[in-house]
């Protein structure tokens, strides 16, 4: 398979590796809506930010959807979009490792692109993902008119490339049947199968035992238009006669037709690579929906929700995981929310703070812009917001120096139970999950010292002391002077500093 090259390509090749574990800080204030939520907004630079999410959610994902910048050359307020082209695909490539990895095997992903980039970046999606796993190239008319001014041929089109994480097991969703579609099908003979459709009964592929004269009930022979033959054998025409499932018109005089009837066909339709504005919405309108919710400053190339909607619907299903790394004004999050998806959004950044927290915040109290009438959305639901916190690891492996104790046992709470904790932790015991798992953390001498006797280190001392919990319990230390059999015994998952906290 031909390798796309650049400029320092190798150094992209291993930033994966150099990339630090960084801590998830929850920042309640700018959270908002249900506290069990598992939905997340992330500010802070998205490769550390995927990479802090690794441990978590690593092949747990069912559709990336990203936006990147197109580098175009032209300057946008909020990225950097006239990055040189060797720089765009270093940016590029670790961060398409790293949502690989966060793919489940049966997910999908979508880019969003130009045709600045748009052929070097399928090549290079070609080396990260499998050429056997790209599944299309969808146009997208992103514009509903001309550009005058344009010095060539006027832009009105973008690429989505989607690819599969394996592309034998992924497939589609169907589109939900529209209204135009089931309209087609009527019933003049008031057959009792319900309403049809005439198909048409020939067949290009020719054969010769299906090329036969039929007589119409009026008594018209007619044969199959040249070149093509019946679509079936004469036996088999006789009983789909008997079925009453061939139509020669109501005078009985007509070609046949295959009755197609709508209970019988399948309960969506297949997407084609070719999206209208009329379909999915345009620059226009995605400018119009964040305009709804901040006036000030709007995105030049948001995406309608609408775009995200067919996407979702044709990847995912109620309560996947969703991620969004690049995720601008917000719309794939809050387009998920209104379709009852999971989400983690990523975007770097003030204006994951002034953009996209206010408009999910807006999308939980139920505003109805973009898609929320269509979906009869009515508000709900919710999402933590956290910032990127200190790297987890030093050099040598053991916990950074400057983690200390709330930090450390807010990442572990996460880790084990997938929502913040409600408040920092000042106690060994940070808590109990479902009314049945005791979390303890035993670090930075949160007993009082770091003697092994009243420190890190699980004795039968530091566990008369710690807070009582009766069931199941998980406990974090150094190290622990208990037996298998008397962890058992007490009911204890013993897990060790630094070596099972998550993030490796």
């Amino acid at each position: 398979m031909p390798l796309l090259d650049w400029l320092n390509k190798q150094d992209a090749v291993r930033t994966v590796q150099k990339v630090p574990y960084r801590l998830l800080e929850a920042v309640p204030k700018l959270g908002a809506g249900d506290p069990d939520t598992e939905n997340m907004l992330i500010q802070g630079d998205n490769l550390e930010a995927l990479k802090a999410l690794l441990p978590l959610y690593a092949g747990k994902v069912k559709c990336v959807f990203i936006d990147p910048p197109y580098n175009t050359r032209s300057a946008f307020t909020h990225y950097d979009d006239n990055l040189e082209h060797s720089l765009w695909l270093s940016l590029m490539y670790p961060r398409l490792e790293l949502l690989r990895e966060l793919l489940s095997e049966d997910g999908s992903i979508w880019v969003t692109i130009d045709d600045n980039e748009a052929h070097y970046l399928k090549v290079m999606m070609d080396e990260v993902f499998g050429r056997g796993n790209f599944v299309a190239n969808v146009v997208w008319q992103k514009k509903y008119s001309p550009q005058n001014d344009a010095k060539w041929l006027s832009d009105n089109h973008d690429h989505i490339l989607i690819y599969a994480k394996n592309k034998e097991t992924w497939r589609p969703n169907l589109l939900p049947r529209s209204e135009d579609m089931n309209a087609r099908y009527k019933n003049p003979d008031n057959d009792c199968r319900g309403v049809w459709k005439p198909a048409d009964f020939s067949v290009k592929t020719y054969s010769a035992t299906t090329d036969y004269p039929i007589t119409t009930p009026s008594g018209r022979i007619v044969n199959p238009p040249k070149s093509r033959c019946w679509s079936t054998s004469e036996t088999k025409l006789k009983e789909l006669i008997l079925d009453n499932r061939i139509w020669f018109g109501e005078s009985g005089n007509n070609v046949p037709s295959l009755k197609k009837f709508l209970s019988e066909v399948k309960d969506g339709s297949t997407s084609m690579t070719v999206w209208t504005y009329e379909e999915v919405g345009h620059n226009q309108d995605a400018k119009k929906e964040i305009k709804d919710f901040n006036e000030n400053t709007v995105f030049d190339t948001p995406k309608p929700e609408k775009l995200l909607q067919k996407i979702l619907i044709l990847s995912t299903k109620p309560n996947d995981l969703i991620l969004d790394s690049f995720l601008g004004s917000g719309t794939t999050c809050a387009v998920a929310q209104k379709m009852n998806r999971r989400y983690i959004g990523i975007e770097m950044g003030d204006h994951a703070q002034t953009h996209c927290q206010p408009r999910l915040k807006k999308v939980i109290d139920g505003e109805q812009g973009g898609i929320s009438k269509a979906v009869n959305w009515q508000g709900g639901g919710g999402f933590h917001y956290f910032r990127l916190g200190e790297t987890i690891f030093d050099e040598s492996g053991a916990i950074h120096p400057n983690v200390r104790f709330a930090a450390l046992a807010a990442h572990i709470w996460f880790c084990e139970t997938r929502v913040p904790l409600p408040k920092p932790a000042d106690s060994p015991l940070l808590g109990i999950h479902n009314n049945t798992t005791a979390y303890y953390l035993l670090y930075n001498g949160i007993l009082g010292d770091r003697r092994p006797q009243s420190g890190n280190v699980l004795t039968q001392a530091v566990l008369d002391s710690l807070p009582k919990h009766h069931g199941r319990k998980v406990i974090f230390g150094e190290a622990s002077r208990f037996g298998k059999p008397r962890l058992e015994a007490e009911n204890i998952v013993f897990k060790q500093i630094p070596y099972d906290v998550r993030a490796v």
